[in-house]
């Protein structure tokens, strides 16, 4: 009988949320990289010659691959003839796992999980507590998936209670236009039909820990209705002219990811979950020997991508720019921009909202001014974190991105 011990799963769980920080997984390199080899569109060929260079990046300096390091979600399978040496329950040493990933000192990853939501809305400053989900199997062993899910990406998940008779693939080609570019494409799409609602909806979220492999049912062909419907939105989505970053071109999914269930009889309950470009999961499984070490990929597992500007750049004094000179941009322009650019996010934008709407004089003088809507990341050692030019006035919230010590920086 295995005994897995409680540190192996706190450890574990760790270790692979650290990992999936800033390694993307092979199936999606190879995948991103195929699909920036075929690519016309120089916007489209652009943004995803950009997700490679910052995957590779990320790799070798071990940061984030994005810095909305996501809500985790856990699947965890655990063996009926499993025994626990341990205090706590399964989901306090996946907790436990949890915030000692997202407040390691090395690689500090920002806490995005918020406690009262529809109240303070307080940070739990440790990214806990994680969505888990637990199945009891036949077996000696506990395989757990892990993954860190971005808020873009899950804000545009979709569910629909459809008549028995309505068409999936409709649906699906319906709500694509509602989604947008808000969830970073290219990406995966999960599709969960059937069962219950929140069933329909779970099982979009498991297909998305499938790998890439639609190549290889093109090659072989489908063998039930569910990778009918894989191969069929495969090819409509991708021609659907969203493309990478929503910029067009040939390339919106990576894969489609279809799992089904039986459902009543009555209803056809279909949920789309989609996976953006920080595609971040992984699988381990404790056997009572010991922690999971994953095995880092290898730097050659990557594709050397210069990035090129091309002819559609433009400088940009952003002192001194007009509307009228705005007007003159197109989608996929490269803007090399200089001069004085303000950084906020979501509560910033929401107190220079409830300040106009008081009447109140703003801090900062707006009046011809871009804000550079970045995300909040917490430096590392000696790392240099980009600042107003002077300190914001108090009670004003400053949201500064990360710059790394690269000489891309």
């Amino acid at each position: 009988m295995t005994v897995i011990r409680q540190d192996d799963v706190i450890q574990s769980v760790a270790d692979a949320l650290q990992y999936i920080s800033y390694y993307h997984p092979k199936d999606f390199i190879d995948a991103m990289a195929a699909a920036y080899e075929r690519e016309e569109n120089p916007a489209a060929k652009d943004a995803i010659a950009q997700i490679l260079i910052n995957s590779r990046m990320c790799a070798t300096g071990h940061r984030p691959i994005c810095q909305d390091t996501g809500i985790v979600t856990v699947f965890v399978h655990v063996g009926m003839n499993v025994t626990w040496e341990a205090d706590m329950s399964l989901d306090d040493m996946i907790n436990e796992g949890v915030r000692r990933a997202y407040l390691l000192p090395d690689n500090i990853l920002r806490a995005s999980v918020l406690a009262d939501p529809d109240g303070k809305r307080a940070n739990t400053k440790d990214n806990t507590p994680a969505i888990i989900h637990h199945s009891i199997v036949p077996g000696d062993r506990v395989d757990i998936h892990v993954a860190a899910k971005g808020g873009g990406s899950e804000a545009k998940s979709k569910f629909a209670m459809l008549n028995p008779s309505d068409s999936v693939v409709d649906w699906v080609m319906e709500q694509l236009p509602k989604m947008g570019a808000g969830w970073c494409p290219p990406g995966m799409l999960g599709i969960g039909i059937g069962g219950t609602a929140e069933k329909a909806m779970l099982i979009a979220k498991e297909a998305l820990l499938d790998p890439i492999d639609i190549q290889d049912l093109q090659a072989r062909g489908p063998s039930n209705r569910a990778e009918e419907l894989r191969l069929e939105l495969f090819d409509k989505v991708n021609k659907s002219g969203i493309g990478a970053q929503g910029l067009g071109g040939l390339t919106t999914v990576l894969d489609i990811k279809v799992k089904d269930y039986p459902t009543h009889a009555a209803n056809k309950p279909v949920a789309i979950i989609p996976n953006c470009a920080a595609t971040r999961h992984a699988h381990f499984t404790l056997d009572g020997s010991g922690p999971v070490a994953l095995k880092a990929p290898k730097l050659e597992d990557w594709p050397e991508i210069t990035r090129e500007a091309g002819e559609n750049v433009k400088r940009v004094n952003l002192d001194t720019v007009t509307p009228a000179e705005v007007k003159t941009w197109q989608p996929g322009d490269t803007l090399l921009l200089n001069g004085k650019l303000l950084t906020g996010r979501d509560a910033a934008h929401k107190r220079m909202v409830d300040m106009l709407a008081k009447g109140e004089p703003l801090p900062v003088d707006m009046k011809g001014r871009f804000i550079y809507y970045v995300g909040p990341v917490d430096p590392i050692g000696d790392e240099v974190v980009g600042m107003l030019a002077q300190p914001p006035p108090r009670g004003w919230i400053n949201l500064p991105a990360r710059c790394w010590k690269r000489p891309a920086c």
